[in-house]
């Protein structure tokens, strides 16, 4: 059917939401509780400064009268002056609002708006606008308030972890290179730093910390159990402040070697960061199916069994099968074209990483953390 032209306001979904919402019999709204909920209901909804502008003058407009609607009937040269926006930014605001289901338009026949007068002269009706959705929806205001305020709560509580594992790893690495020179940090070092590129500000940005928040805590645990091992771990150890070079440089070289072969991993940190493994049909939940994973992907990246015996004698069940799931994973995306190739022979990368980690150079957990953070970004 060919529409017609009637010159009035096009029919929306909005506007006929708007006209449907009513107050319970008999309540009374006050100026003062129009301009609450308005208030309530512009922060709930974000509005930009125009729609602000724009709702506030209409609330003001009304004269709390004691009808069933709340209509105010001023005209856009009126809302110019009171916001100080032009003809068209008002008329826009007024089409959002409606929008918004925040207002109702009622609209005379030749779409001005105006009030209906008795015969004594007192107003008795009006076409213009009706205020009443933003009481009648006061409740979801509240709720969406709410939301907002655990959602700022939470976010503060993040930023708060994020300093707190920021400035501990800080610590274990200048305690590390002041008190152990011997002990390898560049690992752990390169994982903060990719971890400070890829971290929000508390002022400057609106990304989630939440997102690395984990992973600085992971980080955290790993660079204090290095300094932890790197001091025996308690136990007596002859260099404890002492300023004999050759002891200490014998302890630190102990340390260096059992931190990088020993440091703690979590399957569900494998997990997340290798999704190659649940793909090919493993699930790594505990560890020892993440041996059996490292044990069955062995053979897909063509390491040796030598190497494989080399990895367990030397790293560990679990470390040993967390870096053949790594490399399976590094390998796949290389394949796939996720990541430049750079691994000619995965076996004897492999090979090479188990040295790497020996000699304190390497660490699968840091490779591991960085692996997951680029997948959640």
């Amino acid at each position: 059917m060919e529409r017609v032209n009637t010159g009035g306001r096009p029919l929306t979904r909005a506007a006929l939401a708007g006209r449907r919402r009513a107050l319970d019999e008999g309540r009374a709204v006050s100026r003062r509780e129009l301009a609450g909920h308005a208030r309530d209901a512009a922060k709930s909804l974000a509005l930009r400064p125009s729609l602000r502008q724009v709702l506030e003058a209409l609330v003001a407009a009304w004269g709390e009268q004691p009808w069933a609607r709340l209509l105010v009937w001023p005209s856009n040269e009126r809302l110019c002056e009171k916001t100080g926006l032009s003809e068209r930014a008002v008329r826009y605001a007024l089409r959002d609002l409606v929008a918004l289901e925040l207002i109702a338009p009622k609209d005379s026949a030749n779409g001005k708006r105006y009030a209906i007068r008795a015969p004594d002269g007192s107003i008795v009706d009006a076409f213009g606008f009706d205020l009443l959705p933003v009481v009648a929806r006061a409740g979801e205001w509240a709720e969406r308030l709410r939301a907002l305020t655990a959602e700022v709560e939470r976010r503060r509580r993040s930023f708060d972890l994020l300093t707190v594992c920021r400035r501990a790893v800080s610590e274990a690495l200048h305690g590390l290179a002041t008190q152990h020179p011997g002990v390898s940090i560049s690992d752990l070092a390169a994982a903060r730093d990719a971890l400070e590129e890829s971290s929000p500000t508390r002022s400057r940005s609106s990304k989630d910390p939440s997102l690395v928040v984990e992973a600085w805590s992971e980080l955290r645990e790993l660079a204090e159990d290095r300094f932890y091992q790197a001091a025996c771990a308690g136990k007596s150890c002859g260099h404890i402040e002492t300023n004999n070079e050759s002891l200490s440089e014998s302890c630190n070289k102990v340390s260096s070697r059992s931190d990088g072969a020993r440091a703690v991993l979590h399957p569900a940190l494998v997990a997340a960061a290798c999704p190659v493994a649940a793909e090919l049909g493993f699930e790594i939940l505990t560890e020892p199916e993440l041996i059996d994973a490292g044990r069955s992907l062995r053979g897909s990246i063509g390491a040796h069994p030598s190497a494989w015996s080399e990895a367990c004698e030397s790293l560990g069940l679990v470390q040993a099968a967390a870096l053949v799931v790594m490399v399976a994973q590094l390998h796949d995306d290389e394949t796939t074209g996720r990541r430049k190739s750079e691994i000619r022979n995965p076996g004897g990368y492999f090979r090479h990483l188990v040295r790497l980690c020996l000699d304190g150079r390497y660490s699968v957990a840091a490779e591991l953390m960085t692996m997951r953070r680029r997948r959640m970004t």
